[in-house]
């Protein structure tokens, strides 16, 4: 029979290895998935990621999509509706995407972490929303670190309601 001493006594000489906290999000952002007046409603597919404002190199936050759905037309067949989401890096993704996958949202209000670790400068947010039998809708919203005083937030039209970034 092997003992496990050693490994117990080295979680226990660095308990601060096996108890760290992960870091706080930088701030919080808001989408609104706007209720319609449609006869056929879908919910919609929605992708949201940041770039520099400059350009670079963009980081997906989350995509909700029809994760459940499988067998001949799988819920990622529609993922490429997200036409700017899916040409930014969504076609290179590994999905479902462990952290950042999930389910579509009901109309509502729905809130979503800001990485921590953002260095200094200038972002961007973008929100994309696609559903079957509607639009597309692609919402930006300009933002820097260190926080500037009020939120930065924008409006969709249709498939996408207020969208804001409130950093700490």
């Amino acid at each position: 029979m092997r003992k496990s001493l050693p490994l117990v006594a080295g979680a226990l000489a660095a308990p601060h290895l096996a108890l760290a906290a992960p870091a706080a999000p930088a701030g919080v952002i808001t989408v609104t998935v706007p209720r319609l007046s449609v006869a056929e409603y879908h919910q919609p597919y929605v992708a949201g990621w940041i770039e520099p404002a400059g350009g670079g190199q963009a980081r997906t936050l989350w995509v909700w999509y029809d994760i459940k759905k499988v067998g001949r037309e799988p819920g990622t067949k529609w993922l490429g509706d997200l036409r700017s989401w899916w040409r930014k890096g969504g076609r290179s993704l590994g999905l479902p995407a462990d952290g950042l996958s999930g389910q579509t949202r009901a109309p509502g209000a729905y809130r979503i972490p800001l990485p921590a670790g953002l260095r200094p400068g200038a972002y961007t947010l973008f929100v994309e929303a696609a559903r079957e039998t509607g639009g597309r809708e692609l919402v930006q919203v300009p933002f820097s670190v260190p926080a500037k005083p009020a939120p930065a937030g924008a409006s969709g039209r249709a498939e996408l309601g207020q969208v804001t970034v409130s950093l700490r």
